[in-house]
């Protein structure tokens, strides 16, 4: 007797790859502090992309992928990685990258954005300008912009250094929490108005704060912001700017090479958010006006002293904002290190830093801090009295 033999086929359905795509509540946890943003994941065939959501700025990835439930994500220019695992539809794992100090690493989480609306009713008003005093005495002096929707709440604070970039956040009763993480820094704020109209609080859950609104701030006791265009100088304005540094490809480049020409000294490092918002700015004024005679150097200060690893990280920047004028490797980020470079400077105390210098090599101007797109018309204000002051240097005989 034969026996049938019956073949049963399964068909397998292929597997899935879980539906990344779209924004996501995520946080990152930095000194026992939980600090949310935003990112998103978008997909194409071939390609995955992870951003930060920074306002209306976005801070792509360089390489991201998805295999096996895990992500990883890389952003070159800021020497970091995410590395994260998928369970149950919700991303956990490490947010890392080098620092000062050493490598850094910060747990992660993340989870599909679910709209969630917040009632507005009975809740204190935060929108307007006002004026913050950071720590005791002297202090830090910032100017701060919010603008409120209901309970929403998003704006920037302004230092003298650069603007802390977009931050946003609720208000419930009397008490405004804000936060912002763009790869580089994170920053939570407390925030209480008090009855008198006058503001208390906590950055970072240490740095007291307080604050008034602009226009009441003086009354108050807490001075007006640092003025960026005098807050470094030069010891002696009558002396033609000195440096020496290497290029990436370590030809020395001197300041008096760029005499006869107008020149923007950026002191900047690859790892200074305010420094890639100034960066495209510099190269559009550097295209519009090289045949007019400016010159853009950058000086990069890193933060390892390895030469090969600096100087990648400084070709990474640069790839970011397709830069095209010079950077020079100039030092790193260890204290007096800009004194050593550029010992003209008197009180310099940011990054970034920018020096306008005249065509006899004398400089006449000296910028500190950027404010980035988050600022709104701050940003365009600045834009466009930087590009005046080059225009007045280029007509100068």
């Amino acid at each position: 007797m034969k026996l049938a033999l019956a073949l049963c086929v399964f068909a397998v359905a292929p597997a899935q790859t879980p539906k990344l795509d779209g924004i996501w509540d995520a946080a990152v946890v930095n000194a026992g502090l939980s600090v949310p943003f935003r990112m998103q994941i978008s997909s194409r065939p071939g390609k995955l992309s992870v951003a930060l959501l920074d306002g209306d700025s976005k801070i792509e990835s360089t390489s991201a992928s998805f295999q096996d439930g895990r992500l990883n994500v890389k952003w070159d220019y800021y020497d970091a990685t995410l590395e994260a695992a998928l369970d149950n539809g919700v991303l956990r794992g490490e947010y890392g990258r080098r620092t000062r100090r050493g490598p850094v690493r910060m747990a992660f989480t993340a989870r599909p954005f679910q709209p969630v609306v917040v009632p507005g009713k009975g809740v204190a008003n935060f929108s307007g300008q006002w004026t913050l005093k950071a720590g005791e005495n002297a202090g830090a002096i910032w100017s701060a912009t919010f603008r409120q929707a209901g309970a929403e709440v998003t704006g920037t604070i302004q230092a003298v250094d650069g603007d802390f970039g977009a931050l946003s956040g609720t208000v419930k009763g009397d008490t405004l929490t804000l936060s912002h993480f763009d790869a580089i820094r994170t920053t939570l704020l407390e925030l209480r108005l008090k009855p008198d109209g006058s503001l208390e609080g906590v950055m970072n859950g240490s740095r007291a704060i307080r604050g008034a609104r602009a226009s009441e701030a003086a009354a108050r006791g807490i001075p007006s912001p640092p003025d960026p265009s005098r807050y470094t100088n030069v010891k002696d304005p009558s002396e033609p700017l000195r440096f020496t540094a290497p290029d990436l490809d370590g030809k020395p480049v001197s300041a008096s090479d760029f005499r006869g020409k107008v020149l923007v000294v950026s002191i900047m490092g690859s790892w200074c958010p305010n420094c890639h918002d100034e960066a495209p700015f510099f190269e559009e004024l550097y295209r519009k006006y090289k045949s007019r005679g400016l010159r853009v150097a950058a000086l990069a200060f890193e933060y390892t002293g390895e030469v090969e690893r600096d100087r990648e990280q400084v070709r990474a920047f640069n790839r970011r904002h397709g830069v095209t004028y010079p950077t020079l490797l100039a030092g790193t980020t260890n204290d007096g290190e800009v004194q050593r470079v550029l010992p003209q400077l008197a009180n310099f105390g940011a990054f970034p830093t920018s020096l306008f210098v005249g065509r006899d090599g004398r400089v006449r101007n000296v910028h500190t801090g950027f404010s980035g797109p988050a600022t709104g018309a701050a940003f365009t204000q600045l834009k466009a009295e930087l590009e005046h002051l080059v225009v007045q240097l280029l007509d100068e005989k």
